[in-house]
Parts: structure tokens; C-alpha cells; sequence
């Protein structure tokens, strides 16, 4: 089953959303900052969807991996991933 181009880019839009208010959170340390502003800007390219999931995943399963995140913030990155893995 494929999205429509209007579903795929509500998914989209909504990710970045969530991903920008995780961002903002005091409690996310900066390299993981960092990490989701690329992530936003990967989303915001003009590529095809499946290469912006490919690359945010790779990018968010190197965050998830890392030893000094909130387990807070590791739910979260998991719940992007998630809601990335529906629009692929």
C-alpha cells in the first residue's frame, strides 16, 4: 500500500514537528541537538521520501545507541523512528 503525495507529506510535516519540539527540550544534550536539526533539514529536502526515511533512520539509530541519553528522550527518538517507518 503506498501513501498518497498529500499523506506522505502530512507524515512528513508531523515529524518534523515532533522533531523540533524534542529539540527544543532543555534536557536533550547538544550533539543530540545537532543530530535532530539535520534530521529536519534532511526532511525538508526536495528528494524522494524513501532516501530522507533511509538517512533519518541511520541518524536516529546512531542516537539511539548512545549511552548518555534521558531514557526519556531514547522513547522519543524511537517514537520518530516509528512514525518515520509508516511513511516508508
Amino acid at each position: 500500500m503506498t501513501l498518497s503525495k498529500a499523506k506522505l507529506q502530512e507524515g512528513i510535516s508531523e515529524v518534523i514537528k515532533f522533531t523540533e519540539t524534542l529539540k527544543e527540550d532543555d534536557s536533550v544534550p547538544k550533539n543530540i541537538k545537532l543530530k535532530l536539526e539535520s534530521i529536519i533539514s534532511i526532511l525538508n529536502e526536495n528528494t524522494e521520501v524513501s532516501l530522507k526515511v533511509g538517512k533519518c533512520l541511520h541518524i536516529l539509530d546512531e542516537i539511539s545507541e548512545d549511552l548518555n541519553i534521558q531514557p526519556f528522550v531514547r522513547t522519543q527518538i524511537w517514537n520518530i523512528s516509528s512514525m518515520l517507518e509508516k511513511l516508508n
